[in-house]
């Protein structure tokens, strides 16, 4: 069973995602709905994997993908912007595209 990180402000979408993670029976941390929340969480929790929305209340999270990848924890964008919305640093980072089938997520984890 894998800890997964949601970062997300959208709180249905959020669920959505929590959904899905537990219907894969891992467990879920957060979510985080702001860029200081996902930051601290990454900090403090012990994680084998995230999802993180680019834009968290006209913040990018980019710092928590900074973190999440020195730390060596895989991630995943969810993002309406698609891989066009990435920095330099995760160009080549996975994207699911808003909106996005729970089995896009599935294919993810399932690498875990």
């Amino acid at each position: 069973m894998a800890r997964v990180l949601i970062v997300e402000d959208e709180m249905l979408v959020a669920m959505l995602i929590e959904d899905v993670i537990l219907d894969l029976g891992h467990e879920v941390v957060g979510p985080a709905m702001r860029l200081e929340t996902a930051l601290e969480a990454v900090e403090t929790e012990n994680l084998d994997f995230a999802i993180l929305d680019i834009n968290l209340a006209g913040k990018q999270s980019f710092p928590v993908a900074d973190l999440l990848a020195d730390r060596g924890i895989p991630f995943i964008f969810a993002s309406g912007y698609g891989a066009a919305g990435l920095n330099e640093r995760h160009r080549k980072a996975f994207v699911v595209q808003k909106p996005f089938a729970a089995d896009q997520i599935a294919s993810h984890l399932s690498l875990l």
